[in-house]
């Protein structure tokens, strides 16, 4: 918090009156109140963010162990919602800052039910996994929206490297519609970054043969390979396929979000820029 301090000098006609002891003593207490009032507003400034961070801290921990959201009980979720809630009413009202949203963001937690079905699936099927999921924002230039990427790592062994077989990505524009929702219009669903496991790198251009031009043709194909479905509503006066979001907290490394209509809220991190 910044402190401004004025001051001001009066000059008077006629003889300067000198300053008496009694004078002094008073310009000396003003002097003492005015100091005393800086160091508790710097003191209380201190002790806001030292509770901000007690929150964040908080609520990392009741989500800790869940595995995303994926293990959860009723008495689970009634605590992380209270710290939610906790620490929602630290920014509230105030408007959504671009240059803090523009960036990449990693989930920690969620309760949408179209997220945890994929956790639920990768946990029931051996041969399907869930990797890193992250939210990309892009509007650091912007004034009243940008674009947003959904992005989920997947794999599906021992046909795909285990951790980051595949990436889909689905990408939406968003507009600023209130001070703390943003609109969302999706447009395209994209399937890319296919990296094939070893193993079945060997069964193609085994390497104790000459590799072929068509298996080499294969694996490059395999590597450039990208399936890109739009999800545009090209209806006359309609729009596309889209959503509200409430952006509820927002700070330099953490984000907390509700999908408006009960889709779920999230948790997330700021994390390492991605390339797409």
């Amino acid at each position: 918090m910044a402190l401004a301090f004025a001051s001001s000098f009066h000059l008077a006609t006629g003889r300067v009156k000198p300053l008496t002891s009694s004078n002094a003593t008073r310009k000396l207490y003003s002097q003492m109140k005015v100091s005393g009032s800086a160091t508790v507003a710097v003191d209380r400034t201190q002790v806001s963010e030292f509770e901000l961070e007690n929150k964040k801290h908080d609520l990392l921990s009741t989500i800790q162990g869940t595995q995303r959201g994926q293990n959860t009980n009723a008495d689970q979720r009634s605590i992380i919602e209270e710290a939610l809630v906790g620490l929602e009413g630290c920014n509230m009202g105030e408007p959504i800052d671009l240059v803090k949203l523009d960036g990449t963001w990693r989930l920690q937690y969620t309760s949408a039910p179209d997220v945890l079905v994929l956790f639920e699936a990768a946990a029931r099927l051996p041969f399907f996994k869930v990797g890193q999921i992250f939210q990309k924002f892009e509007c650091r230039d912007k004034s009243d929206g940008g674009v947003i990427c959904n992005v989920v790592r997947w794999s599906v062994p021992p046909l795909l490297e285990k951790e980051e077989g595949a990436t889909l990505v689905v990408s939406a524009k968003f507009d600023v519609v209130s001070v703390r929702n943003i609109y969302l219009q999706f447009e395209e669903v994209t399937v890319q970054n296919i990296y094939i496991s070893e193993e079945l790198q060997a069964l193609i251009a085994p390497a104790i043969l000459p590799r072929s031009f068509l298996s080499l043709q294969i694996l490059q194909f395999i590597r450039a390979f990208k399936a890109q479905i739009p999800v545009t509503n090209t209806t006359p006066g309609r729009r596309s396929v889209g959503g509200l979001y409430y952006l509820s907290y927002l700070d330099n490394n953490m984000l907390l979000g509700r999908a408006v209509g009960g889709g779920g809220v999230f948790v997330f991190t700021k994390a390492q820029p991605l390339e797409l």
